[in-house]
């Protein structure tokens, strides 16, 4: 039996490699925020993968805030500073979140400080979510206005009466 390739040897799954070529793509620069990522069957024939993999690797990448998706658009770069690290707009993980607010309802009433800490982080955690969810709404209706503005030029253009 032959020897494994070179990239074989990791036994990482390949979504985890797509996802740290895409990442080091996005923090040196080479995909700029505000940027369409590349479309899923770009990323089945530049890594080699099936398209449930390519999507994970798209999944990571979400979930750590690094791009966001707007459905029927596409994957986007999201804002982040030049030193690779993300910018106010970042969004923790969602298994983060998730697992914090597990871990706050777990906890024992009054275990928080005595100034109140513990209902400081509850309010922080859910406007979290709250800035969260009306950025990505603000985001899919500004791609949704800038469709319907394509759709009027057209309209208009093709009302137009030809001489």
């Amino acid at each position: 039996m032959s020897p494994a390739p070179e990239s074989k040897q990791d036994r990482r799954p390949p979504y985890q490699h797509a996802a740290d070529e895409i990442r080091r793509d996005i923090l040196q620069g080479r995909i700029k925020p505000g940027e369409q990522m590349p479309s899923i069957r770009e990323l089945q024939e530049r890594f080699g993968v099936a398209n449930m993999t390519a999507r994970s690797a798209l999944n990571v990448l979400r979930d750590e805030g690094l791009i966001y998706t707007i459905h029927g658009r596409g994957s986007f770069v999201a804002d982040h500073n030049a030193g690779g690290e993300p910018s106010a707009n970042y969004t923790a993980p969602v298994w983060y979140l998730a697992n914090r607010e597990e871990k706050q309802s777990q906890a024992e009433p009054g275990e928080g400080g005595p100034d109140g800490t513990e209902a400081a982080a509850d309010a922080g955690t859910t406007l979290t979510e709250v800035l969260t969810a009306l950025r990505d709404e603000i985001r899919a209706l500004s791609a949704d206005h800038q469709e319907l503005r394509r759709e009027v030029e057209e309209l208009k253009t093709a009302q137009q009466p030809k001489p």
